[in-house]
C-alpha cells in the first residue's frame, strides 16, 4: 500500500496549481458577480488538456487515472470551486458516458470533439419531478422508423446553455419503469433542442445552470447511446465516477477555505498576538486539516479502485458523502475564523462558504449517499 504520489502525480499537482493561479484567479470576481461563464477559459483549459482527463488518446484525451483526475480537480477547485464543476460535470459525465457506453463511431463523432475542447459537454437526467428519484422522469422518446422523438424538459443541467453536446436520459418503454429509459446524444441546433431558463445561483455561479427544453427532437436511431432500455443503468454507473469527481471538487473547497484561514490566523493580531496563539482558532484547524486528511484517503482509494475496474457505489458515496460535508464544515469555520472580514468578498472564504453547498446537492444528496451505504453494509454483513 503505497500513500505517496508518484513524480509525476507531484509535478501535474504543482503545473495544475501554477495554472489556475495564473489563468482562473483573475476572472474569479467578475465571472461571480455576473453569474456568467468565462469563455476564454475554455480554450485554456482545452490547451492543458483539462477537458479530456480521464479520455484514453486515440479520442484526443490525457488518458490519465482518476487519482490524476481527483488532483486535478482539487487544485483547480482550491481556486475555483465553479470552474472544478464544470471540469468535473464536462470530464466524468457527458465525455465518460460516451467514452464508456458509445460506439466507436460515436466516439469517433463526438467524443473527440469533447476531449479536445473543441466543445464543453453536458448531461442531462434531472427533471423537475426527478432529482434522487431519477426513475421518476417523464421526458420520452418513441422510435419512429429511423429516429427518435424526443419531448421533454431537463433541469439544473451543468453547462446546459453553453454544450454543443448532450447526453440525455428519456423513457423509452413506460411500462419498466427504470428498465425503460434510454440515453441519446444531441447537438445544439437540432430543430426543437435548447436550453429554458438559467438559474441565478447562490453559489458556483460562474458555472452554467440551465432548463433545457425538447420539443419533437428528431434525434437519429444512430444516436442511441449504449442499448435500448438500459439508459437509468448506465447512468447510475456514470454517477459512480462522478461521485469521486464531486469529492475531489469539495476537497478543493475545503482545502482552499482551510489554508485562507490558516493564513488569516497567523497574521490577525489581537490581544497583542497572532489569534493562532489561541486554542480555540488551533481546535478548530487542527479538526478541520485531520478531516481534509481523511476525506483525501477515502477519494484516493474510491478513485484508485475505479482504476483498477471495480463497482464502487459504497467506496465512491462514501468519500463524496465526507468530503461534501467537510467541505461545508471547514468554509464556515474559516468564515468564523476570519469573522467580520469573513462575510466580505475582499477575502475568498465566503465565495467557499457559498460554494461549498453544491458538493451535498449534486449528484445525488447527502440523504442519498447515505442510503446508498446503508444499502451496501446491510447487504455485506
Amino acid at each position: 500500500m503505497d500513500f505517496l504520489l508518484s513524480e509525476d502525480q507531484l509535478s501535474l499537482k504543482e503545473t495544475i496549481r501554477h495554472f489556475a493561479q495564473k489563468e482562473i484567479q483573475p476572472l474569479i470576481k467578475e465571472s461571480d458577480e455576473k453569474g456568467k461563464w468565462p469563455d476564454v477559459l475554455t480554450k485554456k483549459l482545452a490547451e492543458l488538456g483539462l477537458l479530456g482527463i480521464i479520455i484514453p488518446p486515440e479520442y484526443s484525451g490525457c488518458g490519465y487515472s482518476y487519482i490524476d483526475y481527483v488532483i486535478i480537480l482539487e487544485e483547480i477547485s482550491k481556486v475555483d470551486p465553479s470552474v472544478g464543476l464544470v471540469v468535473a460535470a464536462h470530464n466524468s459525465l457527458c465525455s465518460n458516458h460516451l467514452n464508456l457506453f458509445g460506439t466507436p463511431d460515436q466516439k469517433k463523432k463526438y467524443l473527440t470533439r469533447l476531449a479536445s475542447g473543441q466543445t464543453l459537454g453536458a448531461w442531462a437526467l434531472t427533471e423537475s419531478g426527478a432529482g434522487s428519484d431519477a426513475a421518476a422522469m417523464k421526458s420520452r422518446a418513441e422510435r419512429k422508423g429511423d429516429h427518435w422523438l424526443l419531448n421533454g424538459t431537463k433541469l439544473f443541467i451543468t453547462n446546459g446553455s453553453l454544450a454543443e453536446i448532450c447526453v440525455v436520459m428519456a423513457v423509452t418503454d413506460p411500462a419498466k419503469g427504470r428498465n425503460g429509459i434510454s440515453a441519446f446524444i444531441l447537438e445544439k441546433g437540432m430543430p426543437g433542442f435548447r436550453p429554458g431558463k438559467k438559474e441565478d445561483k447562490l453559489g458556483i455561479r460562474a458555472s452554467d445552470t440551465s432548463e433545457l427544453i425538447f420539443e419533437d427532437v428528431k434525434v437519429p436511431a444512430d444516436n442511441l447511446l449504449g442499448k435500448e432500455n438500459e439508459g437509468y443503468r448506465g447512468a447510475m454507473a456514470i454517477l459512480d465516477g462522478g461521485r469521486v469527481s464531486i469529492a475531489g471538487f469539495s476537497l478543493g473547497v475545503a482545502a482552499g477555505a482551510l489554508e485562507a484561514a490558516l493564513k488569516y490566523a497567523k497574521e490577525r493580531v489581537q490581544f497583542d498576538q497572532p489569534i493562532a496563539n489561541f486554542q480555540a482558532i488551533q481546535w478548530m484547524l487542527a479538526d478541520g486539516f485531520t478531516e481534509l486528511d481523511a476525506a483525501r484517503l477515502l477519494t484516493y482509494r474510491a478513485a484508485f479502485l475505479e482504476d483498477q475496474g471495480k463497482k464502487i457505489p459504497k467506496e465512491s458515496a462514501m468519500a463524496k458523502l465526507f468530503a461534501s460535508e467537510l467541505a461545508v464544515r471547514a468554509s464556515s469555520n474559516a468564515v468564523q475564523i476570519l469573522a467580520g472580514y469573513g462575510f466580505t468578498k475582499d477575502y475568498p472564504v465566503e465565495k467557499f462558504y457559498r460554494d461549498s453547498k453544491l458538493g451535498t446537492i449534486g449528484e445525488g444528496t447527502s440523504e442519498i449517499q447515505r442510503w446508498i451505504i446503508a444499502q451496501k453494509v446491510l447487504s455485506e454483513y
